[in-house]
């Protein structure tokens, strides 16, 4: 199953955004930043397929500012997760 992440540029832009999620009452974990995922903040957010669409409604609502929301690619040979821009 894919699994979404959510990077941001600062801390507070990620802060404020799992501040939103969770009054909504959303599903996501808090993580450090994928090494794959430039970025200039280290956390990010991490959540399923079926909560992106919901996510990405309520940040661009906010005006919360994101580097992207990247789709994991668990590789099969290795057991580790590759990571493509999905917005």
């Amino acid at each position: 199953m894919n699994t979404f992440v959510m990077a941001f540029d600062s801390s507070q832009q990620a802060l404020r955004a799992e501040m939103l999620l969770e009054q909504k009452a959303i599903v996501f974990e808090m993580i450090p930043t994928p090494s794959e995922i430039t970025a200039g903040c280290a956390l990010s957010l991490s959540f399923s397929a079926q909560e992106v669409d919901r996510i990405i409604e309520i940040v661009k609502a906010e005006h919360i500012e994101i580097r992207g929301v990247f789709r994991s690619n668990p590789s099969s040979a290795s057991g580790d997760s590759s990571f493509e821009q999905w917005v």
